[in-house]
């Protein structure tokens, strides 16, 4: 049965012998001997062959499945869309290490947030997507501009408050947004890009049905992107049954990294396994192994084709995993050395890496080749940023404001915080 033909997802196959009532065990917490691993199975129709929910050598180093399982099969991709995939994921990673660099050297300020280790996610999904397409993202948001589009120089630009940047210096880490490229915002406060998502979705369909703005290729699609620590929110439960309701074309991407800030999501919700949460509403649950782009790929053809063809929305929960703290400010003590080591053994970007090479898609020296063209990229972005102009004095009043009269444009047309009266106070206003 297709987890995108039909809204009944089986639960999971738990494999290893156990006793009525016993759970499967959780990664990094002890469990007794003998319990096995789960893997949730749903079936692919478009593709015909088992797609495979992992949740087992992506939470536990025990050992695969025996014969006896459905194969995990990759999605078959050509030579151009492995090096699109494997460029990608380079330019995103080499970016926010730039970041990390460029923000303890004090040429950014605030709260910045790394997406290393979880290329695959935003890779898989959007390098899928048509300009027409929107994303809307988190305050991890550096990654989703740079996939859907917006050139390394406006987003580096925007790290470092330039006018220059995608949102002329006044948004920053937390507030990517490019009208050109429909990134509809990075948001700060986690679940507060969903509604919006969600509106942008309604308005695709609104379009199509009620003002008859047709397109050969269908409804433009919205991918909504968040957190593990979202998902015991209002607001998702909300979206998630309006755009069941008005079968919105929205994807709803779950990067489940494990850990919302220091809480650990097994100990923040009573089940953790989040895509069961889509069924709940009548819309397909997916679990996806989300170091791995090729299989996030593999889901994100199909969920995205679901929305675009007016079937509706689709909920996918990728498992992955970030390999700095939360933030650039977080010492990252929580978590255990062997939950690090584990999953950085499984990087995604090594991963793709490897899977070029054994099917001799590219060679080593072309891998080598996109890569140094990556990282003097990302030396021109900051190069850049830092020999743009800070933003005007007199944009900051721009766009507060509806009445061009009003209180921040005087009656002879300037902005009165260019006349330094109004800085001191004695401005008549």
């Amino acid at each position: 049965m297709s987890a995108f033909a039909a809204v009944r997802i089986p639960s999971p196959v738990l494999v290893g012998a156990r006793s009525a009532g016993e759970k499967p065990c959780a990664p990094f917490v002890s469990c007794p001997a003998g319990h096995g691993l789960h893997r949730t199975h749903v079936r692919s129709t478009r593709l015909g062959r088992p797609l495979l929910a992992v949740s087992s050598d992506v939470l536990s180093g025990q050992k695969s499945l025996g014969s006896n399982s459905s194969p995990s099969h990759h999605a078959v991709v050509s030579r151009e869309e492995a090096l699109v995939l494997y460029e990608d994921m380079v330019l995103g990673r080499v970016f926010e290490d730039m970041c990390a660099q460029m923000y303890y050297r004090g040429k950014m300020f605030g709260f910045v947030h790394l997406y290393n280790g979880q290329e695959a996610v935003s890779t898989g999904f959007i390098k899928l997507l048509e300009t027409r397409d929107s994303v809307v993202s988190t305050y991890r948001d550096h990654v989703h501009a740079l996939s859907k589009g917006v050139p390394a120089r406006a987003v580096m630009a925007e790290l470092f408050g330039k006018a220059t940047g995608c949102c002329r210096g006044q948004g920053g880490s937390m507030h990517m947004f490019s009208a050109p490229h429909n990134l509809l915002g990075g948001f700060a406060f986690i679940g507060e890009g969903i509604p919006v998502a969600t509106g942008a979705a309604f308005s695709s369909k609104y379009r199509h049905e009620v003002l008859k703005e047709s397109n050969p290729n269908g409804l433009d699609v919205t991918v909504a992107f968040f957190g593990d620590g979202t998902c015991n929110n209002g607001q998702f439960f909300e979206c998630l049954n309006m755009a069941q309701l008005w079968k919105l074309p929205i994807v709803f991407v779950v990067e489940n990294n494990l850990w919302a800030i220091g809480m650990s999501h097994l100990r923040a919700t009573s089940d953790p396994e989040i895509w069961k949460k889509g069924p709940a509403f009548g819309m397909p649950g997916v679990h996806v192994d989300g170091m791995d782009v090729l299989k996030v790929r593999e889901v994100a053809v199909e969920a995205i084709g679901r929305a675009r063809s007016g079937e509706g929305p689709t909920l996918v929960e990728c498992e992955t995993y970030r390999f700095r703290g939360h933030s650039l400010a977080d010492p990252d003590e929580l978590r255990k050395p062997d939950e690090k080591a584990h999953y950085a053994a499984r990087d995604p970007i090594i991963t793709l890496k490897k899977y070029i090479l054994e099917n001799s898609l590219a060679s080593e020296t072309e891998l080598k080749a996109i890569e140094k063209k990556i990282d003097e990229l990302i030396e021109d972005s900051v190069e850049f940023a830092d020999s743009s102009p800070p933003p005007p004095r007199s944009q900051l009043l721009e766009n507060v404001f509806a009445d061009p009269k009003g209180f921040g444009i005087g009656p002879d047309g300037k902005y009165r915080c260019e006349d330094p009266k109004f800085t001191e106070g004695t401005a008549q206003v």
